[in-house]
């Protein structure tokens, strides 16, 4: 069985781990890197992630060296551009990313929404389909890409950074909004010619297990890795997740954290104008994906207004109670759950409360927050049965201890039950095996 070393890198933080199988033999505290927000823009400095990145390797010590291979798990999209050289010409433009609505807009009034979808499985949203944020470059800062030698997301990034190689997987691929994601079978002309850039910037598509490239003598030394260590392709974080619930055709998996992202596994995709549709990138499979791009973090902030001087612990309780007690604990006041916008609209939604008087509570303001929560939440099921892939009824669950979850859950339709998965993304990881690229 391949030792592997796994690397979780999400939207501000890594984490290092070293696997056999499924199983973490060790994992190195989170290390934290700074995400930039200046307005509708959400980018990383890429020298600040390298940097985290080898903080993170050196937390496991000498274990690091001993491995037979390293996987990886990316948030995504996180959009770059490199010269003929690897080096970054641009920042790492995150999945949070909003600067590029107009060229949304534009993108889809070329083409049309439907065959958009039909090319693509997806609407171009403004930075969670990255072809908008290329386009918006294009507009914006041309310059930053006129020694463009390869353009894709932050897997290709690290890839180029540390083996040469230029290779992406079917799920990063699904995300740049180029890619005919319905067929797994390339670049699109079509969605390449619509946003104006040709297709030889793009790394190539290789499943996420396939041997990508072999770390080189001079990026072993910068990360304390054995020079010629092979690196997978790699995988979209909520990918790997899936992998560890078993990514049978119809499985449902829900990470429950700041963000809640409810994952469909199917073999059948049936692309939706409300679903993210992209590719799992192994097996020849797909995920349809529905998102509240603000969950917890949306009860948290309810917290640090309103309740800053009850112990988390309280807090969490009365969150519980006040899900028990149901809608009437509202009174009149509702909540639109959007206050980090919406992955799957072009023109952004912004939260907000109405019904609010002078009577108002605190308490009433934090139980329509729940109430807004729960329901965006079950109103994701009929979406999903609307894709025709039949549904398992367990359903594997990733969460943190304060076991939101069952809030979320409370008003599904239909009976479920409920398996919870740990560590989810980094011991999905260890399901990939490691594969020599065919010729």
């Amino acid at each position: 069985m391949a030792t592997l070393l796994g690397l979780d890198i999400g939207s501000s933080s890594v984490i290092a781990g070293i696997l056999s199988g499924n199983r973490v033999i060790s994992e190195a505290p989170r290390t934290f890197f700074k995400t930039r927000h200046q307005g509708p823009a959400v980018d990383v400095d890429p020298e600040v992630l390298i940097a985290a990145i080898i903080t993170s390797i050196g937390k496991l010590g000498s274990a690091a060296k001993k491995v037979d291979a390293i996987a990886l798990a990316t948030m995504c999209p996180a959009w770059v551009a490199m010269d003929a050289k690897g080096r970054p010409l641009t920042p790492i433009v995150t999945h949070q990313d909003r600067r590029s609505v107009e060229e949304a807009r534009a993108l889809e009034a070329r083409l049309g929404k439907e065959q958009h979808l039909a090319l693509c499985g997806c609407r171009p949203f403004p930075g969670g389909i990255s072809s908008t944020t290329w386009a918006w470059f294009k507009k914006h800062r041309p310059g930053a890409l006129r020694r463009a030698d390869l353009v894709g997301h932050l897997n290709t990034f690290l890839h180029r950074q540390f083996t040469g190689a230029r290779v992406t997987d079917p799920s990063n691929a699904s995300f740049t909004g180029l890619y005919h994601t319905l067929g797994l079978d390339g670049w699109s002309d079509v969605l390449c010619d619509n946003v104006g850039v040709s297709s030889s910037l793009l790394p190539d598509v290789i499943d996420s297990d396939v041997i990508g490239g072999r770390i080189t003598p001079s990026a072993a030394a910068l990360l304390g890795l054995r020079a010629g260590t092979p690196m997978l392709a790699g995988m979209m974080d909520g990918s790997a997740g899936m992998l560890l619930a078993g990514a049978d055709v119809g499985q449902l998996f829900n990470v429950v954290g700041s963000t809640d992202v409810l994952a469909l596994c199917t073999d059948r995709p049936k692309p939706h104008e409300r679903l993210l549709t992209r590719a799992l990138g192994v097996q020849g499979k797909w995920l349809q994906v529905s998102t509240l791009a603000a969950m917890a973090s949306s009860i948290y902030w309810v917290r640090d207004q309103f309740f800053p001087e009850m112990p988390i612990a309280a807090f969490q309780a009365e969150v519980h109670r006040l899900s028990h007690v149901g809608p009437k604990a509202a009174g009149m006041v509702r909540f639109e759950p959007y206050m980090a916008g919406e992955r799957t609209s072009i023109e952004q939604r912004q939260g907000a409360f109405t019904g609010i008087t002078l009577a108002t509570t605190r308490t009433e303001m934090l139980a329509a927050v729940i109430e807004g929560l729960t329901q965006a939440s079950a109103e994701r099921l009929p979406l999903l049965i609307g894709t025709g892939t039949r549904l398992k009824q367990t359903v594997a669950v990733s969460g943190g201890s304060d076991r939101l979850d069952e809030l979320m859950h409370r008003d599904w339709p239909g009976r479920w039950k409920y398996r919870a998965v740990e560590d989810a993304t980094m011991r999905g990881l260890g399901k990939l095996i490691p594969r020599e690229r065919s010729a």
